[in-house]
């Protein structure tokens, strides 16, 4: 497995739990949850690869959707859906810090791969990372989440300009790349509970 078919799964697995609980929360059917959870874990890769013009792999390979499947029946399971307030909101915020972080680099080494710009790579991890968490905020008829949660999409911005400053120096590897995993998925989670926010005008 290569590093991208690793953090595409973790991202996906854990964007699908993100969507099962945010679902959950607001009393979804069954199929609402379903619908949530494939939005979530699928919505952003699919936007991304329209964008390179290549078919989205989620709809040419059978693995990211029972990797979705999977995720809900492992929830229902183990009943996340009845854990309190604040155990749900803690495997929320962690599963769907793993998801940002993991697809903001699937989607900065897909730009890398297709010798894009900066900007471009930039836009990539961007979308990757949140496109799929808009859409279903979107048909929740919520303001997307990362337009109002504190230093949510910039993890995005951060993680491609890195793997861009390596990839220029040849430093993209299975070594440098877990590293960045997880000092920006701790960097999210610190970010979270310091309430750090971007400046806003008043």
């Amino acid at each position: 497995m290569t590093i991208f078919e690793l953090t595409d799964t973790i991202g996906i697995i854990a964007f699908s739990l993100s969507g099962f609980i945010k679902a959950t929360d607001d009393h979804f059917d069954i199929l609402g949850i379903c619908i949530s959870s494939f939005l979530t874990a699928l919505g952003g890769g699919i936007s991304r690869d329209i964008i390179v013009n290549t078919t989205p792999f989620s709809l040419t390979h059978l693995s990211p959707v029972m990797y979705v499947l999977g995720t809900i029946i492992f929830a229902i399971i183990f009943k996340v859906h009845k854990k309190t307030n604040i155990e749900s909101k803690g495997i929320f915020i962690i599963s769907d810090a793993i998801g940002l972080v993991s697809f903001s680099i699937t989607g900065a080494l897909i730009g890398l791969e297709h010798h894009i710009s900066f900007f471009g790579i930039l836009i990539l991890a961007f979308l990757t990372a949140v496109g799929g968490g808009a859409i279903r905020d979107i048909l929740m008829n919520k303001v997307p989440f990362f337009l109002i949660e504190d230093f949510y999409a910039s993890i995005a911005l951060i993680i491609g300009t890195i793997l861009y400053i390596l990839n220029v120096f040849s430093w993209n590897n299975f070594l440098s790349i877990p590293l960045i995993f997880v000092f920006m998925l701790f960097l999210r989670l610190f970010a979270y509970y310091k309430k750090w926010h971007l400046p806003k005008l008043k």
